[in-house]
């Protein structure tokens, strides 16, 4: 079998992509779920564009962990038993492709193939998502009052592990009797799209009139893109309204300078990401996100110790400290994202040449 995953915050947009990727394979069945109030999950299934069922199930936990598991995957289990060949799976908002694509390998192994991995938006709605403060329950998107994450947050892990963002106008367009993309809002589409290309870097932007390509998804490609503290770039330097610096510097942190440099560097950030050396924890690779108006620290483990086919290795390798040295990159609009001021602000936060030998030497 083979099956495309598609996930979104807009359901008009999921109804598109699900059926722009229907209709480039024959046969195909195409899957909404849904979690409503009360742990409900309502599941329905399309074949050639007409509803042939439509089913509701109340879990005991209505969380979304539980809905893959206890009826998405079941679910492509009995479209596999039936002899369905091609499936799209329409998530319910706040769902991660990585979790399904997770859940099905391990739960169905080699029967099922994910081919696509599909986020599907509203580009004039990205930026305001992004700096959305209130969490994907607060904004209506999932409703389950635990989840705390913002839609920000959501999207940036989804364009880490999507393959391609399929762009339509939303529900809030239509509601509105605006065709986004289509003159009403030509600026607004345009400076979404060239958000996009920071932020997604890698994946494939495909617009209504724009050739999809299929089977394109890479598992191990996908993980590597998720890892904390990994950093990916675009590899052009677009005229648009968005721009990403990346700095690199090769001495550990100072902690405290560090911490207050940071609400300078993540000012009018989008985007912030990176892996962190500091002084204060020297073997620890700490990875740096920020979303919005978000920002958070994690400790990711050990550096690596020369694994080629890590990230950290592409980064080069030094003698005395091996892969160890902070990489940033801070994505925002060009006004407020200066190369020189990242620059100096990472450079000052790094050691000093005398603090670096007084390190050393109290480490022998």
């Amino acid at each position: 079998m083979h099956l495309s995953l598609v996930s979104s915050l807009d359901s008009q947009c999921r109804q598109e992509a699900t059926a722009r990727l229907a209709g480039s394979h024959p046969d195909s069945v195409v899957v909404h779920h849904d979690l409503l109030e009360g742990s409900v999950v309502l599941r329905r299934i399309f074949r050639d564009g007409q509803l042939v069922e439509r089913a509701e199930n109340t879990l005991e936990h209505g969380c979304l962990s539980c809905t893959v598991r206890l009826d998405v995957i079941p679910t492509v289990q009995r479209l596999l038993d039936s002899g369905s060949s091609n499936v799209v799976l329409g998530l319910p908002p706040g769902v991660a492709t990585g979790q399904v694509a997770a859940g099905i390998a391990a739960g169905l192994g080699r029967q099922v193939k994910v081919e696509n991995a599909v986020l599907a938006l509203d580009p004039v709605e990205l930026e305001d998502q992004i700096w959305d403060r209130h969490s994907l329950f607060e904004s209506g998107f999932t409703s389950t009052p635990e989840d705390g994450r913002t839609s920000g947050e959501f999207l940036v892990g989804e364009f880490a592990h999507v393959d391609t963002v399929l762009t339509h106008h939303g529900l809030g367009a239509s509601l509105a009797g605006l065709l986004r993309g289509d003159g009403a809002d030509t600026t607004g589409w345009s400076a979404g799209v060239d958000l996009l290309s920071q932020l997604a870097p890698h994946a494939a932007v495909v617009g209504a009139e724009d050739e999809f390509r299929p089977n394109c998804y890479d598992p191990r490609e996908a993980a590597a893109r998720s890892r904390p503290g990994d950093v990916r770039v675009p590899l052009r330097t677009q005229a648009g309204d968005f721009r990403t610096v990346t700095h690199a510097v090769g001495r550990p942190l100072h902690p405290k300078r560090f911490q207050e440099a940071l609400p300078q560097l993540a000012a009018g950030s989008h985007w912030l990401r990176g892996r962190l050396w500091m002084a204060s924890a020297p073997t620890e690779r700490i990875g740096l996100t920020g979303v919005g108006p978000l920002i958070w620290l994690e400790n990711t483990g050990h550096w690596s110790a020369g694994d080629a086919s890590d990230a950290d290795a592409l980064q080069g390798w030094r003698p005395d400290f091996g892969h160890r040295s902070t990489v940033v990159a801070v994505t925002g609009r060009k006004e407020d994202v200066q190369a020189r001021e990242v620059r100096d602000l990472l450079d000052g936060c790094q050691l000093t040449p005398k603090e670096m030998k007084r390190k050393m030497e109290g480490q022998r």
